[in-house]
């Protein structure tokens, strides 16, 4: 029963692979749990961050960053943040493609692009598509560690400083929840008005705040503003591992479910061909049985 033997082959090999899957998914569960956390810790940093750059700014009229002003360059960077991995269902494909439609963007508005990669899925892409990249670190694991952010993204953040570039944008795929995640282009910098816009009262006034400065307010601010810029970076790699962990998580729950349902089919056509042999075994007995 050659035919028969072959189906229980594909069965025992869609079996393992539903192990595999299943497994992956319980460890990108375990994952997520931890990535969602560290996301969340980071926020009220970044948070706080901001609202001190604002008071700063609000008591310092006269000087502005260049992080806040913006350039006649004809050039513009874009941060690129993917996965390592795969496996992980349609989470890059939708982040890359958005990519494509902001550097075709760029281009038609006669504005040259460099990226940044974070990632080797995003590394691989640019790559492949000819993009100029100009720095990237890949393999940060499932912990982002801002040492390691800080010298790739400061290229870009350099260049902005010196008028080099017009604008810096960081594409990233955004955690909404477990079973939705979004991907988005943020502007990075010039950092607009709403965004360092200060807290108000519950009565909607604005809150007046009086600093003394060491050395002095100048480079307090150059400071700040660097570090707020870096803490927007590590929070779009914490909210993108945030949603791969989750997307893993649901891409191999559907490939369980998915083998499960292949198994289901496998034995069904296993057991009617076993039925059909049976059959056609008693017939030819009977057969000879009434010719003898």
């Amino acid at each position: 029963m050659a035919v028969g033997k072959e189906i229980r082959g594909k069965i025992k090999s869609v079996e393992n692979t539903k192990k595999i899957t299943k497994a992956m998914e319980m460890v990108a569960a375990s994952k997520m749990r931890k990535a969602q956390d560290r996301m969340r810790a980071a926020r009220p940093y970044a948070e706080k961050v901001r609202n001190i750059a604002a008071h700063l700014g609000e008591a310092n009229p006269e000087y502005v960053h260049p992080f806040m002003r913006s350039s006649d360059a004809r050039k513009a960077g874009v941060i690129v943040v993917t996965t390592d991995k795969g496996l992980c269902g349609g989470m890059n494909t939708n982040v890359l493609r958005a990519v494509t439609a902001k550097l075709r963007e760029l281009q038609d508005a006669g504005t040259q692009a460099q990226a940044v990669a974070i990632g080797n899925k995003g590394l691989g892409f640019l790559t492949r598509i000819g993009a100029q990249v100009v720095s990237q670190v890949t393999q940060l694991g499932d912990t982002p560690h801002l040492e390691k952010l800080i010298g790739p993204v400061k290229v870009l953040l350099d260049q902005y400083e010196k008028g080099e570039l017009n604008a810096v944008y960081v594409a990233y795929t955004r955690f909404i929840n477990t079973m939705k995640q979004e991907s988005v282009i943020e502007q990075l910098l010039p950092l607009s008005a709403e965004k360092m816009q200060q807290e108000t009262h519950d009565s909607g006034k604005q809150l007046a705040w009086d600093y003394l400065y060491e050395p002095d307010a100048q480079s307090v601010i150059d400071d700040l503003l660097v570090r707020y810029v870096e803490a927007l970076v590590y929070q779009a790699v914490a909210e993108n591992m945030a949603s791969e962990q989750s997307a893993r998580m649901v891409a191999m729950k559907a490939a369980t479910d998915n083998a499960g349902n292949v198994i289901n089919e496998l034995k069904l056509v296993y057991n009617k061909t076993r039925q059909a042999a049976i059959t056609k075994e008693l017939s030819e007995i009977v057969a000879g049985a009434a010719a003898v």
